[in-house]
């Protein structure tokens, strides 16, 4: 894959260095969130980083090259392009060779960050197991991808669409190591908390880079997952939440839409039912993670 890659200089030189970089997604900026929005926060995403004395890597696919930090320009392109792929591990192959532009998802981004050789990657919340998954199969490609990459994926946990209790259940299974950051509650997205447990809980970003440090020296490959709570004021309570993702889910499942058409049309419908507050609590969570994110990157490399 490296021969397809483009690394911007300012990531090559702190990878060389051996400074902190973040890796970001793209799939936020072309099917998350709506223009001018997505491009405005992926900027405020990289300050965010660059405040915390971090270099932030977006990457994506222009024209079949993957780009590990994007320009201003390049994000400005991707907001607005059309028939942008979403793509996760199985599209590489069709959207390199055919030089088509592409945003990666959870899994996509996380395959780049272990090429070029970024450990942290900071997300809203990863994908997981679909509700009603026992008759669909519907299991995002990120759980997948967290059994076998090494990367740490800092994020507000399990976009709450999904079936939470069983996207934990799978990661468990999977021998994937999922953490709360001062929390003993796994966070669901827009909201704090979800009902479900954690065995462990980060107090610092300290205690999280002596942890993955850990992890990766004793051989154990794959992921890590790092849930951080979006902080109460801008929250939406979970109740409230899990009863405008209920009628959008019986929407979709009557206009028969399936596959990956399904997470855009629940975010999309879930933002008109809450007048727009998903989509600014959305906002507000990526920055939490991205300051969280950078602190650990920090940590990691100032000890490593």
């Amino acid at each position: 894959m490296r021969e397809f890659i483009d690394i911007h200089p300012d990531v090559r030189t702190a990878l060389d260095l051996g400074k902190p970089v973040v890796a970001l997604e793209s799939t936020i900026i072309a099917h998350g969130m709506p223009y001018p929005q997505n491009v405005e926060t992926a900027l405020q995403v990289e300050k965010v980083i660059q405040d915390k004395g971090v270099v932030p890597a977006t990457i994506g696919i222009l024209q079949g090259r993957i780009k590990v930090g994007l320009t201003p320009e390049e994000i400005e392109y991707l907001a607005q392009a059309k028939d942008v792929v979403k793509v996760s591990r199985r599209d590489f192959p069709v959207v390199l060779a055919d030089k088509r532009d592409g945003a990666t998802t959870v899994a996509g981004t996380m395959i780049v960050a272990a090429q070029a050789g970024i450990r942290i990657f900071v997300t809203g919340g990863i994908g997981g197991v679909h509700r009603g998954a026992g008759e669909s199969f519907d299991i995002s490609a990120d759980l997948e991808e967290l059994k076998s990459t090494d990367v740490v994926v800092v994020c507000a946990g399990v976009k709450s669409i999904l079936d939470i209790g069983a996207t934990l259940e799978y990661l468990e299974t999977a021998g994937v190591p999922v953490f709360g950051y001062q929390t003993g509650e796994f966070p669901a997205f827009y909201s704090r908390q979800s009902g479900f447990h954690v065995e462990y809980s980060f107090r610092d970003p300290g205690h999280a880079a002596a942890v993955i440090r850990a992890k990766y020296k004793t051989g154990l490959g794959g992921g890590v997952v790092i849930g951080c709570p979006i902080p109460e004021e801008q929250e939406i309570p979970f109740q409230r939440m899990n009863g405008y993702i209920k009628n959008a889910l019986e929407e979709s499942r009557a206009k028969g839409i399936a596959g990956k058409r399904v997470t855009p049309f629940l975010l999309d419908r879930i933002k008109e039912l809450t007048a727009g507050e998903s989509l600014e609590t959305n906002i507000q969570l990526v920055f939490n993670n991205a300051a969280i994110g950078a602190e650990i990157a920090k940590a990691y490399r100032e000890n490593k």
